[in-house]
């Protein structure tokens, strides 16, 4: 424990709470396919500040990704998947560019307060017909860039997408997989252009990722028909909370 302790430059206490909280935002994510940097940051933000925390989840996503690659290839959506995907890149320049001119945190409070509305219509089963169009399609793409680019949700703006699509839990999982590992690599130069990948938060990450990667094993398992109708609610719940979560700290 005093080794992983001065590997990750935090107390014994620190460092054991570090691994616990990865381990279960690994087994939401193998059950769900998105969630866990969220999870990991909501959960860890009074050890470590987000600018701190980004870097490390984003070597937790592109891992996990990466372990649950053949069973997002082999189901997902892929055509929906990359028109999202088109979509981050487009918006997400655009989002960048609108943080110089933006409060930071007004930014943040806007994105997450759409989140929280969307999430509400959602389990409410109000689905906008727009959504399901072509143009729908692009838009909500762009959406999740200027999302991302503004306050760094875009992946649950595009969880919100599919979730409000009236496709097979299985499906929607593969879909959410795929467009992370696609996207990861535009997150990791955002994050070298901003000086953000430095030799401890990689280190960080390679390391809290062991006991992330276990709980991605034990998520997968759970991803069974019996408990695929609970799929949907449980994700929509766990945006809402987060989004509300967001939204409280940022308005305190």
């Amino acid at each position: 424990m005093e080794w992983l302790a001065d590997t990750l430059a935090l107390t014994k206490p620190q460092a054991a709470y570090m691994v616990r909280v990865f381990f279960v935002a690994g087994v939401f994510r193998g059950f769900s396919g998105f969630g866990s940097s969220a999870l990991a940051m909501g959960a860890t933000v009074f050890i470590l500040p987000p600018v701190a925390m980004i870097p490390v989840c984003w070597v937790l996503e592109l891992v996990a990704s990466l372990a649950m690659l053949r069973e997002g290839v082999r189901v997902a959506d892929r055509k929906m998947t990359v028109a999202l995907t088109v979509g981050l890149f487009v918006g997400g320049g655009v989002g960048l560019h609108l943080t110089t001119s933006i409060p930071v945190e007004m930014s943040k409070l806007v994105a997450l307060s759409l989140i929280f509305a969307l999430a509400i219509m959602l389990l409410a089963k109000i689905k906008p017909r727009f959504l399901a169009t072509g143009p729908g399609l692009s838009a909500s793409g762009v959406v999740s860039g200027l999302a991302y680019g503004l306050a760094g949700v875009g992946g649950m703006v595009v969880a919100l997408y599919v979730l409000a699509r009236d496709m097979p839990a299985r499906v929607a999982r593969g879909s959410l997989v795929l467009y992370l590992l696609i996207s990861a690599p535009f997150g990791g130069a955002l994050l070298f252009a901003y000086g953000m990948l430095s030799e401890l938060a990689m280190t960080r990450g390679v390391v809290l990722t062991v006991p992330a990667l276990v709980g991605v094993i034990a998520g997968r398992r759970l991803f069974v028909p019996r408990y695929e109708p609970y799929y949907r609610p449980l994700c929509l719940g766990f945006i809402l909370i987060t989004a509300a979560g967001g939204v409280i700290r940022l308005a305190a």
